[in-house]
């Protein structure tokens, strides 16, 4: 019998993807990981909690989006903050940035990174670059001390659920809240970039104008993502831009 990998939202559709194999599965202290090899041309994939992160197929499409816009809105980075992306992606695609000196990846999960350094190599193979600092630790607390140290910094983490009233759920994912981005906007004193996930209407209190930029993909339920900029000046005078991502 020919076995799938389903996700379905709240709605009622979603997508399924022919399973060759399960490569990796196991359950770490925050979350269910697995490496998944399908039988189609999306390749190997890697879920959290039974919700797809990210396809060797398609991945390109997210980890360019969220990596280079921000980038490329620096004259000059050269020390970037990950916080999340254990798959490795954004590490990579920053890393394609010339003055780019440090890479700070901070990930909760452990097992994220040693599962797809094994099993996804496309994703993770810049792990291990000597530029790349990797941090296994919650990266609320990391953020706290930390003061114009990082030139970007990215939040790639999972999935677009938080709100201020699940915040004290222990899953990564549910508590990144106003306090922590209030943190790392301390962090780059108001010079220079950010990006962070989350909603549009939430980020509204936090900065002053508004930008979007539209992403079809394969393999997420709603078939787009919104990355949503924000900037607290014009882009001939930026202070601060955040680049977010959330479905839409």
């Amino acid at each position: 019998m020919t076995e799938f990998y389903k996700e379905i939202t709240p709605n009622g559709y979603g997508i399924a993807i022919k399973k060759k194999s399960t490569l990796f599965s196991e359950q770490s202290e925050f979350q269910k990981v697995e490496i998944i090899e399908s039988d189609s041309t999306l390749g190997k994939f890697l879920t959290l909690d039974d919700l797809m992160m990210c396809t060797e197929g398609d991945e390109f499409y997210y980890h360019e989006m969220i990596s280079h816009i921000p980038m490329m809105h620096h004259k000059s980075p050269k020390s970037v903050l990950v916080i999340g992306g254990g798959d490795g992606g954004t590490v990579r695609e920053v890393l394609k940035h010339k003055t780019v000196e440090k890479v700070v990846l901070c990930e909760i999960d452990g097992m994220v990174i040693d599962a797809c350094k094994k099993y996804l190599p496309s994703m993770a193979c810049e792990l291990d670059n000597p530029k790349v600092e990797i941090k296994v630790e919650d990266a609320i607390e990391f953020i706290k001390d930390k003061t114009n140290e990082y030139d970007v910094v990215l939040i790639d983490s999972t999935g677009s659920t938080v709100s201020e009233q699940n915040a004290q759920s222990t899953h990564p994912a549910q508590q990144l809240t106003n306090i922590f981005y209030m943190n790392v906007k301390i962090e780059q004193s108001w010079k220079e970039q950010l990006a962070l996930e989350f909603d549009k209407e939430y980020f509204k209190s936090l900065t002053d104008f508004v930008r979007q930029e539209y992403q079809s993909t394969t393999v997420y339920p709603p078939g787009s993502y919104i990355f949503n900029a924000f900037e607290h000046c014009p882009f001939d005078k930026v202070k601060v831009v955040i680049l977010g991502h959330c479905s839409n």
